[in-house]
């Protein structure tokens, strides 16, 4: 990365310039009926829910409110049912479990486009699907089957799109080919979470900022939560930490591994490029091992442009920058002179079978796992914990069946997924 194009970015995210981060430092009180740990989506979403059902509500958050992936995402929005074929789930799980979470990822996208919608939440909500563009020749007809099987499961819509179509999808000759799921959309992270926030404040909600918790302990009849401004008692705890978890759940905090995910952002570029590049504006990706993620802003003036960070989640280094926007140029060698305004990170939790995952131990319940695809995922998720703890029996997700594996050697497993990214990313670069 020039020096040129990388002259004094901000490495807050681009997304904070709309929905800057508030603090809000009131009073923990002594006792409430439930203590949420995390302020994300599933966190802030399980607090509405709770408090409109008449629970006294606690959202404990160790650093401002929304600190986390819920602000810093690229707002794409999705089943995550991509993330798998249809018939290697069948293969993992057989095919009542595996039609069971694709169902539930479908209800998971349905689920935040209608409580945005029902809620009128501003935050520039775009229905105008998504384009993955197929990085190999093989991976296109793969695509094509998958989709078929998508459909034949779950009436998911798609289109394919043959190489000879691409310059009406996308101004980048990379791909060969690609599909289109017109139901995928894409949201301002940071503004949806403020809207949230904004609802779960007038449903009664107490939101503590800086309250980091450092101790939950059960007994036969509540749960005292420890935090670094005194102790709060509760009947119910709910985990909503994700990649953010720490040793304080250490179970839940073996039982994911956080990974950086990376974001940049371009100076305002011309009305004719921008359309150029992206001139259906749909959210963009890739079937790269690293995956990358990408879409215009919602003014239509810059590229967002996301995948992985070479570097700790929260690094200020450009050098750990330079990988992502290599790639960005390999899609896009018109953007070689513009500049990057911004740069930003945060972590991701990835689990061992790649999936999310709802439970309950004893007074304290977790949702947590989305594994890249957190928008509809945790959203959903926060919603269906809350009503489990409501207990609404029937209310328990294909997330809910599945065993929430820990990392063996949970420390080594961090490196190691480090260093399978990179290997992954010299493979994707190699073929």
């Amino acid at each position: 990365m020039s020096p040129a194009t990388l002259a004094n970015p901000s490495f807050d995210p681009w997304w904070w310039e709309w929905a800057p981060r508030t603090e809000i430092e009131g009073t923990l009180p002594p006792r409430a009926d439930v203590v949420v740990v995390g302020s994300g989506y599933t966190g802030m979403m399980a607090a509405l829910t709770l408090a409109r059902a008449g629970r006294e509500v606690v959202v404990c958050e160790a650093e401002s409110i929304g600190f986390g992936a819920s602000t810093r995402n690229g707002g794409q929005v999705g089943s995550g049912n991509q993330r798998f074929s249809v018939k290697s789930l069948i293969g993992r799980y057989g095919e009542t479990q595996a039609h069971a979470l694709i169902h539930e990822g479908v209800a998971a996208l349905d689920y935040v486009k209608s409580f945005i919608q029902r809620e009128n939440i501003e935050c520039h909500m775009r229905l105008n699907g998504r384009f993955r563009g197929a990085s190999r020749p093989e991976h296109y007809e793969a695509m094509a089957r998958d989709m078929d099987d998508l459909k034949a499961v779950a009436n998911v819509e798609s289109h394919m799109v043959s190489a000879s179509e691409l310059e009406g999808e996308i101004g980048s000759s990379l791909y060969h080919g690609g599909s289109v799921l017109p139901d995928d959309f894409s949201v301002h992270p940071a503004l949806y979470h403020r809207g949230l926030t904004q609802r779960a404040i007038e449903a009664g909600v107490t939101l503590l900022s800086h309250t980091r918790v450092e101790s939950i302990e059960q007994s036969a009849s509540s749960v005292t939560v420890t935090t670094e401004r005194g102790p709060i008692t509760c009947d119910e705890v709910l985990v909503a930490t994700n990649g953010y978890s720490t040793p304080t759940t250490p179970d839940l905090y073996r039982s994911v591994v956080p990974v950086a995910a990376a974001m940049l952002a371009t100076a305002e570029l011309s009305p004719n490029l921008i359309t150029h590049l992206m001139p259906k504006a749909r959210v963009y990706g890739d079937t790269l091992r690293v995956h990358h993620y990408f879409q215009p802003s919602p003014d239509n003036k810059r590229l967002l442009f996301g995948g992985r960070l070479a570097g700790p989640a929260g690094s200020t280094n450009p050098a750990h920058f330079t990988p992502l926007y290599d790639d960005m140029l390999r899609v896009f060698p018109e953007l070689h002179d513009i500049p990057i305004s911004h740069c930003w990170s945060g972590n991701v939790a990835i689990t061992r079978d790649g999936l999310p995952h709802i439970g309950v131990s004893g007074r304290v319940y977790h949702a947590m796992g989305y594994n890249g695809s957190g928008v509809a995922r945790a959203s959903h998720g926060g919603h269906q914990v809350a009503l489990q703890m409501l207990g609404e029996s029937d209310e328990l997700t294909a997330w809910n069946a599945l065993n929430f594996e820990r990392f063996p050697f949970h420390a080594l497993s961090k490196l190691g997924v480090s260093v399978a990214i990179t290997w992954k990313r010299w493979q994707d670069r190699r073929s």
